[in-house]
């Protein structure tokens, strides 16, 4: 049997890129549609289908373990073409089945030609299936990696609107925290007040916690940590909006907020940095 497979094997090498030729004939026509629609190059999705088909060919004399990591590698390297032309992750998984369509076409047309045994198309299949099965779970993978990179920088987008930096005045900025503060969010908090009262030149920062719902230990600890930072690059903070329920638990909890600058609201701290309020005329 193992001459009958290097025969075949060796055919489909030979005739490798016409069967991916072929390929394109037999694909859906919503799918290759699909791939003109987006601008996919036809000689380059040609070129990527000839090459794993010359590994699955060269699979049946090589082995199926040898050419594992070849296929894996494929699998990586199409899956990032694709990716790139908006190929949805169903419709690059449909493609393997027409490898597998094409394969068989071609080791039937030499099982009838050259009157092979019929267990030589179950000895392909044993060698060929493990293959195109890799490629499906490389493919699967790799789109799955791309759409948690997209969910990252989505949400790391959405973590920085959470702490917006508000010019208020030149040298002045207004910094209100809304939700519960956890070491991720201080940390978070801290990069983007720096990096802002940096790039702003700014002289006094007023975080306004009255959208913080609870001040423990650890969320005294945390804010303590973002005052220090700023004081590191010259920066005065003043905290506002520690309502009267927070204020008895900081007590309770002996939290030390002497040497911190606070007041009860937003319009103190900026009446104390010289606003005022300006009324409107009267006609």
């Amino acid at each position: 049997m193992k001459h009958e497979l290097e025969y075949i094997g060796k055919k489909v090498v030979d005739i490798h890129r016409e069967l991916a030729n072929k390929l394109e004939d037999i694909m859906d026509d919503d799918y290759t549609e699909g791939l003109e629609k987006v601008g996919m190059p036809l000689e380059e999705r040609t070129e990527y289908r000839a090459e794993l088909l010359r590994y699955l060919g060269e699979s049946l004399y090589e082995g199926s373990e040898t050419m594992m990591a070849a296929v894996e590698d494929w699998g990586r390297r199409t899956s990032d073409f694709t990716i790139r032309y908006n190929v949805k992750l169903s419709d690059a998984l449909r493609a393997v089945s027409f490898y597998r369509r094409v394969i068989w076409d071609a080791v039937t047309l030499e099982l009838e030609s050259r009157q092979f045994a019929p267990i030589t198309l179950l000895d392909v299949s044993k060698i060929i299936d493990p293959l195109l099965d890799k490629v499906s779970a490389v493919v699967g993978n790799v789109y799955e990696e791309y759409n948690d990179r997209l969910m990252k920088v989505a949400y790391s987008a959405l973590e920085e609107l959470s702490v917006p930096v508000v010019p208020v005045a030149q040298g002045i900025a207004a910094v209100p925290i809304v939700g519960e503060i956890d070491t991720h969010r201080a940390q978070l908090i801290t990069e983007i007040v720096l990096k802002e009262g940096t790039n702003l030149e700014l002289e006094f920062v007023i975080l306004d916690i009255s959208g913080v719902p609870m001040i423990d230990t650890m969320v005294s600890d945390q804010i303590f940590q973002i005052l220090k930072a700023l004081s590191l690059i010259g920066v005065k903070a003043i905290i506002t909006g520690i309502r009267p329920e927070v204020a008895q638990t900081i007590g309770n909890l002996g939290l030390d907020y002497k040497g911190v600058t606070t007041r009860a609201t937003l319009q103190q701290a900026l009446a104390e940095l010289g606003f005022k309020q300006v009324k409107s005329p009267k006609w």
